[in-house]
């Protein structure tokens, strides 16, 4: 059986890689690191499809050491083990480079197994990772390697690839693959920046076409389409993509952009996260509306609500309808910042004891030589307010939360203002 297209046009060297310029392009810290002749323990972390295989691959082929590939998803204890038996042997007399693919999955006793070994130089590490390695590689490890990340590749640096792989396939065959320019940038467009993805398309494609005479076969645009209709989105609920999206999603809120707002809550949908996107709109509407819009977050509520019960599709509707009113709100963010240092207060330790006069009691032991407990009722007093001691004695005068800048808060001071007013004023008067 014949591997696939994207196994079969496998670069060879640095030159044939498509993307990743900013880590391979001329004069690039990894490209130099190559062209030093010397590989130091290097970590690839980025999405599939990007070519942190292909670079390992071409990497582990220059060294001049025993080379051994392991697959952290199969790879065992005992393999690792091996590994490092092997070092004393005459075919690894110049040391071992390891390449690690999918490194994530080495449990952390695994990972400190190779940890002596890559410290002293016996081993040369090259790993690659889809998540965070920041959150799944023990961290000795990540001190002792060089982190290289991997974007998502543009679509106009997959097309020379997808030609490539056309004139390739046409060597294959014997045959001519007739389809059109305009179709290889859709599919290279609609690939998520997944080249292998990409290259797949193009396979599935060309064993699909219409066979004319002359040895031609012919892929229709609408045949495109209809594979690439939905195009491809990188998601997973458990992985850095979907924190990498409600950030975005958030940010674009706070940022007042609504269409870049609406581009990320249709990516949350498309993938079926409807929760997510319910969930991130109530924490926007209390964390960066706030006080500013106090309203925005019933409103916001109902919408999640409506779209909850009468789910997808129309529940991006109301949904459309709390990210534009979010956006276009008045920001004030004076509520979060005021709880955070509360909170902050109570894990310093700074409470004490509540003040005499809130307790929930009305006698006093005999050890209290001012009996009483002094509460002053606030709606006795004009304006429905009086000073009084609320907070405990440590933090007596602590300030949390500042009226933001915008008309209700400003709204809200003017009256907290009138109501301290009239109570000087009643008591200049001696009543």
């Amino acid at each position: 059986m014949a591997s696939p297209l994207a196994d079969r046009m496998r670069p060879a060297s640095l030159e044939e890689v498509v993307g990743q310029q900013h880590i391979l392009g001329p004069g690039k810290v990894l490209r130099r690191l190559m062209e030093s002749g010397t590989i130091p323990n290097l970590i690839f972390y980025g999405p599939s499809g990007v070519g942190k295989t292909t670079v390992a691959r071409i990497l582990s082929a220059s060294a001049h050491k025993k080379l051994y590939r392991l697959n952290g998803t199969t790879a065992s204890t005992a393999d690792i083990k091996a590994i490092v038996d092997s070092l004393g042997s005459i075919e690894a007399m110049n040391g071992v480079l390891l390449y690690l693919d999918e490194i994530q999955y080495l449990n952390k006793k695994q990972q400190q197994t190779l940890l002596e070994f890559i410290e002293d130089g016996s081993i040369t590490l090259i790993a690659s990772t889809t998540e965070n390695p920041y959150f799944y590689i023990y961290n000795a490890i990540l001190s002792r390697s060089a982190v290289f990340e991997f974007k998502p590749v543009q679509p106009q640096d997959i097309l020379p690839a997808l030609q490539r792989a056309k004139r390739l396939l046409e060597e294959e065959t014997g045959e001519t693959l007739v389809i059109s320019e305009k179709a290889l940038m859709r599919i290279a467009s609609r690939s998520g920046g997944d080249v292998r993805r990409a290259l797949g398309s193009l396979e599935m494609l060309a064993l699909s076409a219409d066979f004319e005479a002359g040895e031609r076969r012919v892929v229709a645009d609408e045949r495109v389409d209809e594979l690439t209709a939905h195009g491809f989105m990188r998601y997973d609920r458990s992985a850095d993509e979907h924190y990498d999206i409600l950030s975005a999603f958030q940010k674009s809120i706070r940022g007042s952009d609504e269409n870049a707002a609406l581009h990320y809550l249709c990516r949350l949908l498309e993938a079926g996260d409807l929760i997510s996107a319910c969930r991130r709109l109530l924490v926007c509407a209390c964390e960066d509306i706030g006080l500013a819009y106090p309203q925005a977050l019933p409103i916001v509520k109902a919408c999640a609500d409506i779209a909850m019960q009468v789910g997808m599709p129309e529940a991006q509707l109301a949904l459309a309808d709390a990210v534009i009113l979010l956006c276009t709100a008045p920001k004030s963010n004076s509520a979060a910042q005021a709880v955070e240092e509360a909170a902050a207060d109570i894990k310093a330790g700074k409470a004490g004891p509540i003040p005499r006069q809130l307790q929930n009691k009305h006698y006093d032991g005999a050890e209290v030589e001012k009996k009483g407990q002094f509460y002053l009722y606030p709606h006795d007093y004009p304006g429905h307010w009086v000073a009084q001691q609320y907070l405990p004695d440590m933090l007596q005068g602590r300030v949390y939360y500042r009226f933001g800048e915008n008309k209700v808060e400003q709204a809200a001071l003017a009256y907290r203002q009138k109501q301290q007013a009239g109570r000087e004023e009643h008591r200049s008067s001696g009543q």
